[in-house]
Protein backbone atom coordinates (compact mmCIF):
# COMPACT_ATOMS: atom_id res chain seq x y z
CA UNK A 1 0.00 0.00 0.00
CA UNK A 2 1.17 3.63 -1.08
CA UNK A 3 -0.09 6.37 0.55
CA UNK A 4 0.10 9.75 -1.70
CA UNK A 5 -0.51 12.78 -0.04
CA UNK A 6 -1.79 16.35 -1.49
CA UNK A 7 -1.89 19.54 -0.01
CA UNK A 8 -4.92 21.84 -1.13
CA UNK A 9 -6.08 19.37 -4.35
CA UNK A 10 -9.69 19.62 -4.84
CA UNK A 11 -11.76 17.44 -3.29
CA UNK A 12 -14.92 15.75 -3.75
CA UNK A 13 -17.03 16.80 -0.97
CA UNK A 14 -18.73 12.79 -1.75
CA UNK A 15 -15.69 11.37 -1.19
CA UNK A 16 -14.93 13.21 2.27
CA UNK A 17 -18.71 12.13 3.41
CA UNK A 18 -17.37 8.67 2.68
CA UNK A 19 -14.34 8.91 5.04
CA UNK A 20 -16.09 10.92 7.91
CA UNK A 21 -18.44 7.43 7.58
CA UNK A 22 -15.60 5.16 7.71
CA UNK A 23 -13.91 7.00 10.00
CA UNK A 24 -15.92 7.27 12.67
CA UNK A 25 -15.91 10.91 13.16
CA UNK A 26 -19.06 12.96 13.78
CA UNK A 27 -19.92 15.45 11.05
CA UNK A 28 -23.45 16.62 9.01
CA UNK A 29 -22.58 13.58 6.52
CA UNK A 30 -26.56 14.08 5.34
CA UNK A 31 -25.61 17.51 4.25
CA UNK A 32 -23.22 17.19 1.39
CA UNK A 33 -23.70 21.18 0.95
CA UNK A 34 -22.28 22.23 4.07
CA UNK A 35 -19.35 19.25 3.97
CA UNK A 36 -18.71 21.56 1.15
CA UNK A 37 -18.91 24.29 2.20
CA UNK A 38 -16.74 23.37 4.82
CA UNK A 39 -14.08 22.25 2.07
CA UNK A 40 -14.44 25.51 -0.03
CA UNK A 41 -13.56 28.02 3.55
CA UNK A 42 -10.52 25.74 5.14
CA UNK A 43 -7.28 27.29 4.41
CA UNK A 44 -5.61 23.84 4.81
CA UNK A 45 -6.78 20.47 3.14
CA UNK A 46 -4.37 17.86 2.94
CA UNK A 47 -5.99 14.49 1.99
CA UNK A 48 -4.15 10.97 1.58
CA UNK A 49 -5.13 8.80 -1.61
CA UNK A 50 -4.80 4.64 -2.04
CA UNK A 51 -4.50 5.06 -5.97
CA UNK A 52 -7.60 6.97 -6.65
CA UNK A 53 -9.58 6.32 -3.45
CA UNK A 54 -9.59 9.05 -0.84
CA UNK A 55 -8.52 7.49 2.83
CA UNK A 56 -7.66 10.70 5.20
CA UNK A 57 -8.12 13.87 5.28
CA UNK A 58 -6.85 16.62 7.18
CA UNK A 59 -8.80 19.97 7.16
CA UNK A 60 -7.95 23.19 8.94
CA UNK A 61 -8.70 27.07 9.27
CA UNK A 62 -5.35 29.20 10.21
CA UNK A 63 -3.84 32.48 10.32
CA UNK A 64 -0.94 31.56 9.55
CA UNK A 65 1.10 33.17 11.96
CA UNK A 66 0.10 32.43 15.39
CA UNK A 67 -2.64 29.37 15.58
CA UNK A 68 -4.42 26.95 13.19
CA UNK A 69 -7.18 24.73 14.01
CA UNK A 70 -7.34 21.67 13.47
CA UNK A 71 -11.02 21.38 12.62
CA UNK A 72 -10.92 17.43 11.20
CA UNK A 73 -9.23 14.74 11.06
CA UNK A 74 -10.84 11.42 9.58
CA UNK A 75 -8.90 8.37 8.17
CA UNK A 76 -11.25 5.51 6.83
CA UNK A 77 -11.02 2.55 9.47
CA UNK A 78 -9.71 -0.06 7.13
CA UNK A 79 -6.01 1.99 6.61
CA UNK A 80 -6.16 3.63 10.33
CA UNK A 81 -3.04 2.49 12.57
CA UNK A 82 -0.67 2.90 9.36
CA UNK A 83 0.66 6.33 10.53
CA UNK A 84 -1.64 8.20 7.66
CA UNK A 85 -3.26 10.38 10.25
CA UNK A 86 0.08 11.49 12.29
CA UNK A 87 1.59 11.71 8.76
CA UNK A 88 -1.26 14.48 7.96
CA UNK A 89 -0.78 15.92 11.49
CA UNK A 90 3.09 16.57 10.42
CA UNK A 91 2.23 18.07 7.32
CA UNK A 92 0.51 20.60 8.70
CA UNK A 93 2.89 21.46 11.16
CA UNK A 94 5.07 21.97 8.19
CA UNK A 95 3.10 24.12 6.18
CA UNK A 96 2.25 26.15 9.25
CA UNK A 97 5.79 26.22 11.00
CA UNK A 98 6.96 26.27 14.27
CA UNK A 99 5.55 29.75 15.10
CA UNK A 100 1.78 28.54 14.86
CA UNK A 101 0.21 26.65 17.86
CA UNK A 102 -1.94 23.61 15.87
CA UNK A 103 -5.29 23.34 18.05
CA UNK A 104 -8.16 21.32 18.57
CA UNK A 105 -11.01 19.86 19.99
CA UNK A 106 -11.34 16.28 20.49
CA UNK A 107 -14.13 13.65 20.22
CA UNK A 108 -14.21 11.81 23.27
CA UNK A 109 -13.33 8.66 21.94
CA UNK A 110 -10.20 10.01 20.65
CA UNK A 111 -8.69 11.32 23.56
CA UNK A 112 -5.92 9.08 24.22
CA UNK A 113 -4.82 9.42 20.05
CA UNK A 114 -3.63 12.87 20.54
CA UNK A 115 -1.16 12.51 23.36
CA UNK A 116 0.26 10.03 20.98
CA UNK A 117 0.58 12.47 18.21
CA UNK A 118 2.79 14.69 19.91
CA UNK A 119 -0.64 17.23 21.35
CA UNK A 120 -0.93 18.21 25.18
CA UNK A 121 -3.67 18.20 26.84
CA UNK A 122 -5.16 21.94 27.47
CA UNK A 123 -7.49 22.49 30.58
CA UNK A 124 -7.68 26.58 29.50
CA UNK A 125 -10.52 26.17 26.98
CA UNK A 126 -14.05 27.31 26.24
CA UNK A 127 -16.84 27.17 24.02
CA UNK A 128 -20.00 28.31 22.49
CA UNK A 129 -21.94 25.03 21.06
CA UNK A 130 -23.62 25.37 17.47
CA UNK A 131 -27.56 24.98 17.06
CA UNK A 132 -27.01 21.95 14.99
Amino acid sequence: MEIIYKYNEPVKAEDVVQVFKKSGITRPIEQKERIQKMLDHANIILTAWDNNKLVGIARALTDFSYCCYLSDLAVDKDYQKNGIGKELIKRIRKVIGEEVALILLSAPNAMDYYPKVGFEKVDNGFIIRRKR
